[in-house]
């Protein structure tokens, strides 16, 4: 429990003190997990929509294929996206290995299977016959996609947060592209790793707390936006 303790005020010794290293951790953070959870909400939410509501040849095997993808392994999608970026690899030319552009890249192939099958289930879950009432109305194509949309606006809220939740926790993939750089690209999960390693555990602590803080905050503000929508 000591630990823990110690943790907390080493936690808010850093916050009020304004510490830079600290604070330039925080924003990078939240750089690149807020840029890669947009990023996966324009890729998943359009793409959710189009498999919820079409029907096509392939179709099932191509919501297995995204349900797959919403348990990818962190470390699997660092590889690839490593192998790729890297120096012989076809993407090594464009120079994004160990940058916080190719954490975001990590970061969004890891929430775009989430956001998207979300996504899926929150239209799914709609009663079909909303759909035929609606054209009955004499709606278009566009106002009945803006009115289903707006029926599943929980879902989708979730499917954010899901797809948030999914990068702001994630280490394995965003150490092996961005290689933990101190000024560069390191974020609260790989700076707590980082002092795990050197076993300076009150610092791991406080660098958790402030992640779960953060975490938090931003998870209660989505919550807060999905419940008013009731």
């Amino acid at each position: 429990m000591e630990v823990y303790w110690q943790g907390l005020m080493e936690a808010l010794r850093l916050l009020l003190s304004g510490d830079r290293t600290v604070l330039e951790i925080i924003y990078r953070t939240l750089q690149v997990s807020g840029t890669a959870t947009l990023i996966s909400v324009l890729i998943g939410l359009p793409l959710g929509t189009v498999l919820a509501l079409s029907s096509f040849p392939g179709r099932k095997m191509v919501v297995s294929l995204i349900n797959l993808g919403m348990g990818l392994p962190p470390v699997v999608v660092g590889l690839w996206v490593w192998l790729t970026l890297s120096r012989y690899g076809p993407l090594g030319f464009l120079g994004l290995l160990y940058t916080p552009t190719a954490m975001v890249i990590a970061q969004a192939i890891i929430a775009s299977p989430i956001v998207t099958g979300f996504t899926i289930a929150a239209i799914q879950s709609l009663n079909p016959k909303i759909r035929l009432q609606i054209l009955a109305l004499g709606a278009s194509r566009l106002q009945l996609l803006w009115l289903l949309l707006r029926e599943a606006r929980l879902g989708l809220l979730a499917a954010v947060i899901a797809g948030f939740g999914g990068v702001i926790s994630e280490v394995g993939a965003s150490i092996m592209v961005g290689g933990n750089l101190k000024g560069s690209t390191m974020v609260l999960t790989t700076a707590t790793v980082l002092e795990v390693n050197k076993g300076n555990y009150e610092i791991a602590t406080a660098f958790s707390i402030i992640l779960l803080t953060l975490a938090f905050g931003i998870t209660a503000f989505l919550t807060t936006a999905q419940q008013r929508g009731r």
